[in-house]
């Protein structure tokens, strides 16, 4: 009796069949796909009066240097504590309703600072901010 394996050729695979498959995937989705121009999403777009508002919006402008100073409205704080920010911000905004604040840190400024600041302008009630940077004195 003879156990010995027979010596096999190197396997091959053979590529065409799984190509005709993919092709035929290819052409089936092809003509089965339809494409709409139309969409069917419905925008409101707002819309704009060229009529001017009469009453301008508050404006309070907070100002952090990089040591961590704070300015209200050019007006230096004597210190950087949270309760001196506040009632500087209730004095600058005054009676406004809903006053703007801009909130612009110098670059080399703490986070912190800005966050305490934020804080602040949140606890007074200033929801209404707008953030900028500063160039440090220094690079001016």
């Amino acid at each position: 009796m003879k156990f010995q394996r027979a010596n096999r050729g190197e396997p091959e695979v053979n590529l065409t069949p799984l190509i005709d498959v993919v092709f035929l995937l290819l052409i089936f989705f092809m003509v089965s796909t339809t494409f709409e121009r139309k969409s069917e999403i419905s925008v409101e777009l707002p819309e704009a009066t060229g009529e001017q508002q009469e009453t301008e919006q508050a404006v309070v402008e907070v100002t952090i240097d990089a040591e961590g100073h704070y300015y209200v409205d050019g007006q230096e704080l004597i210190n950087t504590q949270l309760e001196t920010l506040k009632r500087a911000l209730r004095k600058a905004a005054g009676d406004a309703e809903e006053p703007q604040l801009i909130l612009s840190a110098d670059r080399k400024a703490t986070h912190e600072s800005v966050i305490s600041a934020m804080d602040a302008a949140r606890q007074v009630g200033l929801y209404n901010m707008t953030f900028a940077t500063r160039q440090p004195a220094e690079e001016q």
